[in-house]
């Protein structure tokens, strides 16, 4: 199946940094015009360069300042968020990853009752004190300024207490084959415990996000339940979704 075989390629590339034309002929048992119309949808996903005879991987993301990534496609986070918002039902207790997109959801909130939120995001529980109807729970840790969350093993720590209903996280970038990765390793732990304790999982993501990875992964691709973004993702991620029965929900 060609959506698997992209998938293979991807990851092989990816652990090799660069390889020629005949390496995935040879490794794949496919021709080169089958091997560049499956390099031709990889180069989509701006993960991968290509080169003279070949493909490379572009460096990975690095963490910028959170100010920066706030700026940055403004319009499709609120967006994002505001139908990622739409899947919190009374009652609920959610989990509200650090991140610039989750951020938004809190002002999509008011009209519930009775919803709980679990966070180490600051900005999230500046914006949710002035909100009587939500309960907010603040993780303990220390302040990291250039993400602006609360990180360090007390966070994790508190958060192994709480059953959560639906977690709703924030990614640098995904693919295929890195899965749902993050730019700082502080905070990768807290991610991971709050994919464990959920019951169910939605990626906040934008279009831009996906076929790209940051230094660490927190959780493969189909742990997570829903995919909220802007714009459907190339066909060998849809089939991928559809596989693995993950909602994909635009905004």
């Amino acid at each position: 199946m060609r959506s698997q075989r992209i998938e293979k390629m991807e990851a092989y590339i990816l652990e090799r940094r660069t390889v020629t034309l005949d390496e995935l002929c040879e490794e794949f048992q496919v021709s080169k015009n089958t091997v560049r119309r499956d390099l031709e949808v990889l180069l989509e996903n701006r993960r991968f360069k290509k080169i003279y005879g070949g493909v490379t991987v572009e460096d990975y993301k690095e963490l910028i300042s959170f100010g920066e990534r706030n700026i940055a496609r403004l319009e499709e986070k609120q967006r994002i968020a505001e139908t990622a918002a739409a899947l919190v039902e009374d009652g609920d207790v959610i989990f509200l990853d650090s991140g610039t997109t989750t951020l938004h959801m809190v002002e999509f909130l008011a009209a519930r009752t009775g919803v709980t939120i679990v966070t180490n995001n600051v900005d999230a529980l500046l914006r949710a004190i002035p909100m009587e109807n939500l309960t907010v729970i603040a993780l303990s840790g220390t302040l990291n300024r250039k993400t602006l969350s609360l990180t360090g093993p007390s966070s994790v720590q508190a958060l192994q207490q709480y059953n959560i209903r639906k977690a709703f996280m924030a990614t640098t970038g995904y693919s295929l084959a890195s899965g749902v990765t993050n730019s700082s390793p502080l905070e990768s732990d807290i991610k991971r415990t709050a994919v464990e304790r959920s019951q169910q999982v939605f990626l906040l993501a934008d279009s831009a996000k996906y076929g790209s990875a940051a230094l660490t992964t927190y959780c493969r691709l189909e742990q997570i339940h829903g995919l909220v973004t802007d714009a459907p993702p190339p066909p060998e991620a849809m089939a991928f979704l559809e596989e693995h029965q993950i909602r994909l929900i635009l905004a």
